[in-house]
């Protein structure tokens, strides 16, 4: 039914002409902004506290980080062998649809659509809010109405730019990118110059206080892991991308390990300019780090802070109506989501959705929870997305792929997402966990009435037809790579 409905839309929009498309617009040095981009957010100004307190020692905590680091980076490389099988956007929704079925597939999408997209993307508006207005309320706190006001303004602006054209959303991906990045090496050159100074207090006796418990370990992978949230996000706008079989490994391979340096670098500075007692009590590291380095030029870093957070809001945002569109084309969504603005060939529907849900996000929830519990989320469906790597590895080896990654990759990462997702439930159980599981397997509720046996109210048509005349949508096709 729904591909009738698709062929008989283009039909009506022009006679003789293809389907409506996206553009493929990204090439390397745009995916390599979107993955870097994206993970270089609040993570790295906010997470080193948090790795520090779990982990109880310097080294500790810089061990953590790099292998953060690692499992990111095998993780990418796992999701670029599947980005070359499966030649769709999505990322581990499609992956998981195309391997495991319809249900799982719509579990994922029902809870990273309505919870874990938008909860992410909250999140980060909120710091960037924090930091941007920090400066009109010097020495007190900023009241959290005007945080929340900003936080929500900066996501309609978002909404605006990734509606308006998809080269103006990457463009401001690359700008913002390389004004972080600048950002971040000031703070490494700041710190090397205090190393050289033999400010390297922090760094005697550095696994002293180190913990043990595989709970506190769990936790801390997850504050650290946020920081590097973004490694996946090429695989999910793959017909978006010219020659994704080049671009997707290779953009990969230049962002990952760029970013890893760069947060090593980067608490190695922190730990240079604070003692672990100091990090520990600071409300916000990489402002500490300015007013004890650069003095009064510390505004520059709650700007960088701003600025790093923005670009990452906007990488975040661009994947995540990305998946929205997807689920919403595969028949897991409402059709309208799956449709394209006719002249500036956005997912802008799906897009505006994604913006509500994320509002609606930002009115409950503080930084550690949100992280801690997405963590959990996108684990489960990370090792599930894996999982279905090694099969096709091991059941379906002669399926056409220009790149594999070796076999003990994915399995390493596999253990991980098992380990990261039962050890913070054993060593420190929380009810929390419970409402996350019954949330995700709350979609069956919804799955088999609307979209096992597509049980759809015939007024859902009308509103259907109402909406895509007012946002001037079309249905789309998929773009064959």
């Amino acid at each position: 039914m729904k591909k009738r409905k698709t062929t008989e839309s283009s039909t009506d929009l022009s006679e003789g002409r293809e389907n409506l498309r996206l553009k493929q617009e990204v090439g390397l040095i745009s995916g390599v902004s979107l993955i870097a981009g994206t993970m270089i957010g609040s993570g790295i100004f906010m997470s080193p506290e948090w790795v520090l307190y779990y982990m109880g020692s310097p080294a500790s905590s810089l061990l953590i980080w790099a292998s953060c680091g690692i499992l990111a980076m095998f993780g990418a490389l796992s999701y670029a062998e599947l980005g070359t099988i499966i030649k769709e956007s999505g990322g581990e929704y499609i992956y998981i649809l195309r391997i495991f079925g319809s249900f799982p597939a719509f579990l994922f999408a029902y809870s990273s659509v309505i919870l874990v997209r938008p909860a992410g993307l909250a999140a980060v508006c909120l710091s960037f809010a924090e930091y941007a207005v920090a400066a009109f309320y010097p020495g007190c706190s900023s009241p959290q109405i005007v945080i929340k006001f900003t936080a929500a303004a900066c996501i309609l602006l978002l909404t605006i730019i990734n509606c308006l054209n998809v080269r103006l959303a990457t463009s401001i991906m690359n700008i913002f990118t390389a004004a972080k990045l600048l950002a971040l090496l000031v703070v490494v050159v700041g710190g090397l110059v205090l190393l050289a100074k033999g400010q390297t207090q922090s760094f005697q006796n550095a696994f002293e206080n180190t913990t043990a418990g595989i709970g506190p370990i769990g936790v801390a992978f997850y504050q650290g892991l946020w920081s590097y949230d973004g490694w996946n996000n090429l695989n999910y706008v793959t017909e978006e991308l010219k020659k994704p079989e080049v671009t997707l490994p290779r953009a990969v391979m230049i962002a990952i390990p760029l970013v890893t340096c760069l947060y090593l670098l980067v608490n190695v500075s922190y730990f240079a300019a604070m003692t672990p007692s100091e990090l520990l009590a600071s409300g916000a590291v990489a402002v500490t780090w300015g007013d004890k380095v650069l003095g009064s030029w510390a505004w520059l870093i709650s700007l960088s802070v701003a600025l790093s957070t923005f670009g990452s809001s906007n990488g975040t945002f661009f994947s995540g109506g990305r998946l929205c569109y997807i689920a919403a084309r595969e028949g897991h969504m409402p059709d309208i989501l799956s449709m394209a603005h006719v002249r500036c060939l956005t997912p802008s529907p799906a897009l505006i959705f994604t913006s509500a849900m994320s509002l609606v996000m930002i009115l409950s929830g503080n930084f550690t929870t949100i992280v801690n519990f997405f963590s959990f989320i996108a684990w489960f469906f990370y090792g599930m997305t894996i999982l279905g790597l090694l099969y096709l590895k091991i059941k379906k080896p002669e399926l056409p792929r220009s790149y594999k990654v070796p076999i003990i990759i994915p399995i390493i990462v596999l253990m991980a997402a098992v380990y990261l997702v039962l050890a913070p439930i054993i060593d420190q159980p929380q009810i929390e966990f419970l409402y996350i599981v019954l949330f995700i397997f709350s979609g069956i509720i919804f799955y088999f009435p609307l979209v096992r046996f597509k049980c759809h109210p015939r007024f859902l048509q009308r509103v259907t037809l109402h909406l895509q005349l007012f946002l001037e949508v079309a249905p789309t096709a998929k773009n064959a790579n």
